[in-house]
């Protein structure tokens, strides 16, 4: 998981665009956005964290700083 593709993800793209590009990936097919990442893997993990991210910062109205801590926090309690 690289932070600064979340970023640019984040900054770039709706959630809709994510969304379409995170089916694309699940089903083997290229998205139609740029998404960085080793692999397909890394890229769809890329993309899950910026939706979850755009959707903490609608829903809870924090910035960007403060949504990926949160994910970050729930993704590191996950794999204790």
């Amino acid at each position: 998981m690289k932070i600064p593709v979340i970023k640019a993800l984040v900054e770039s793209y709706t959630k809709e665009e994510l969304s379409k590009a995170e089916e694309a990936i699940i089903e083997e097919q290229n998205p139609t956005i740029e998404i960085g990442g080793d692999d397909e893997g890394e890229q769809l993990t890329h993309v899950y964290a910026a939706i979850q991210i755009l959707n903490a910062m609608e829903d809870d109205n924090v910035d960007f700083k403060t949504a990926l801590r949160e994910y970050t926090g729930r993704v590191r309690n996950s794999i204790l």
